[in-house]
């Protein structure tokens, strides 16, 4: 069986960070799955999902480390093919990757005791987002 669902929302600015744990077990409860897999993907280069510990510190150490790694201060080469500015958007969220899969025991996402599913907003502006869900089992 697959139950497919998604997840729609607005983004604030870049490098905002969605807990979207609790949406996800809400479409995992709606799906009747017991035992399976739940498949969160997002549609789009400049958007990641990820599992993290949702808590201030790492709201602030996630942004600062992709900085480190794809910093907003040195030239991309993919901006010269759109002229839009965020080829470091894209650097982020390559990293990061576009999907997360869980696995579901008993009606239940298994994460551990501190980990959270979120969305990762890579891009340098506000978007419209939906995720796409599929549950498994």
């Amino acid at each position: 069986m697959i139950y497919k669902s998604s997840l729609h929302f607005e983004t604030r600015h870049e490098m905002d960070i969605v807990d979207i744990t609790g949406e996800v077990q809400r479409i995992v409860s709606e799906s009747g799955v017991k035992d399976g897999m739940a498949l969160v993907f997002c549609p789009g280069s400049t958007g990641a999902i990820t599992t993290i510990e949702y808590e201030p510190g790492l709201l602030h150490d996630l942004p600062a480390a992709l900085e480190r790694v794809a910093p907003a201060d040195i030239y991309y080469k993919h901006d010269e093919t759109w002229h839009d500015g965020n080829g470091r958007s894209h650097v982020k969220a390559g990293i990061m990757g576009p999907d997360v899969t869980v696995p579901v025991e008993e009606g239940r996402l298994v994460l551990g005791t501190w980990q959270q599913i979120v969305f990762v907003e890579c891009d340098i502006r506000p978007r419209s987002r939906t995720l796409i869900v599929h549950i498994v089992g």
